[in-house]
């Protein structure tokens, strides 16, 4: 066990292999040899250099969104009457941030006022006092701890709070705003590729202000047209505008730049695209309270909106790739070390698989070891003295042939 332990340290200290080359004349070898690095070949022109562009540096942008919400609505109700909406009604924020929600429908509670009024029975219901002495879930005020009348069945506790305390059971349908669907929006897009000193905007050369003026957006007639029209956005996503207007609903605007830049920049355009992000949870809806507040007759009142949305998010993404030699050294580099794949292939088809491995591997290894060397040198040496002696004997018949 000593032994052959010596023997393997010995051999990793003291052994070195050097590449022999051997002219293999196989048909198989030979196909295959060349149809690996035909491959290898193609797969560096076609995908890393065409494809990924390997010969450019790629560098990420930074972008900014405004918008822009343009339509009317109009309501008719019974509470508030003849109304008129606009984007400064229906847009939140309004200030044209890249999130933002556009009311679709709501839920009105007119003339709160601040005082003393009844729960509503699903929240606080109660027979007793002792039935309001603990706070109840969901509570629009602050109890009283006094049961009173809500109907002349049904009795709850009593708060103080914005009264009367809203009911928000029974959602409008159809949605009230259901204009919405031929609202506009328009996005103002502009990004930069800092590392390349490009910049550019979404409103491209062919997009002049009387082209503003009449375009809509579409995929495949007017697919650079930066006006959106709200029910072809949700159409695009899959969806049904009604229902997203019904209980509110998510859309994310996908801006995507591309660029070549070792094309004029003109080339470098956005494309659009829309996905619907809402899930088939019911719980789950877009909807918030705004309020309007004033005074009448000295008392502070509000009229409370409980708004029902659909949310678009606008996120913006991209690069852009320009020539560059580390790059392009790098990939050439690396491909040409794949080519040593179809190298390391054609061996093991040689040594482990062909019927003539064992031939093939005489040929392929050939050991020096220390014994053969010093055989080697013994041998040069005896010819060295042959040579050495066979002089003087020449000498000596040349001397004998002259005495003669």
């Amino acid at each position: 066990m000593g032994k052959k332990m010596k023997e393997k340290i010995s051999g990793f200290l003291f052994e070195y292999d050097t590449p022999r080359l051997v002219l293999v004349r196989d048909k198989k070898v030979g196909v295959t040899f060349r149809m690996m690095q035909l491959g290898v070949l193609c797969y560096i022109v076609g995908w890393v250099f065409l494809y990924e562009k390997g010969y450019q540096t790629v560098d990420g942008i930074i972008s900014s969104v405004s918008v822009k919400i343009k339509g009317l609505a109009f309501t008719n109700l019974p509470n508030i009457g003849k109304e008129v909406w606009d984007a400064t009604d229906y847009v939140f924020p309004p200030q044209g941030d890249s999130s933002f929600v556009v009311m679709t429908n709501f839920i009105i509670t007119a003339e709160q006022k601040m005082g003393y009024c009844n729960e509503l029975p699903d929240v606080a219901s109660c027979k007793t006092n002792d039935d309001c002495s603990k706070a109840a879930r969901q509570s629009q005020g602050d109890l009283t701890g006094n049961c009173t009348n809500y109907t002349n069945e049904t009795k709850t506790c009593q708060v103080y709070a914005w009264c009367p305390v809203e009911n928000d059971y029974h959602v409008p349908k159809p949605p009230l705003l259901s204009e919405a669907e031929n609202f506009t929006l328009f996005i103002k897009n502009s990004i930069t590729f800092p590392r390349h000193r490009v910049s550019r905007q979404n409103l491209v050369e062919s997009v002049t202000s009387s082209y503003l003026k009449k375009c809509f957006y579409h995929k495949d007639k007017d697919p650079l047209c930066p006006v959106f029209r709200l029910g072809y956005i949700a159409e695009q996503t899959g969806s049904n505008f009604s229902e997203l207007a019904y209980k509110g609903g998510t859309i994310s605007i996908v801006i995507d730049w591309q660029c070549n830049l070792d094309w004029p920049v003109s080339y470098c355009k956005p494309v659009y695209q829309f996905h619907g992000l809402q899930d088939e949870n019911k719980v789950s809806k877009v909807n918030f309270r705004q309020a309007r507040y004033y005074k009448e007759d000295g008392v502070n009142k509000r009229t409370l909106y409980k708004v029902f949305g659909i949310r678009f998010d606008i996120l913006v993404n991209g690069q852009g790739g320009k020539f560059d030699i580390i790059p392009t050294m790098t990939t050439i580099g690396s491909g040409i070390g794949i080519f040593g794949v179809a190298t390391v292939v054609c061996d093991l088809l040689l040594l482990h698989i062909l019927p003539k491995r064992n031939y093939y591997k005489e040929k392929k290894f050939k050991q020096a070891k220390a014994e053969q060397k010093l055989a080697i040198h013994g041998q040069r040496s005896e010819i060295r003295l042959e040579e050495q002696l066979e002089v003087p004997y020449l000498m000596a018949s040349i001397v004998l042939k002259i005495s003669v």
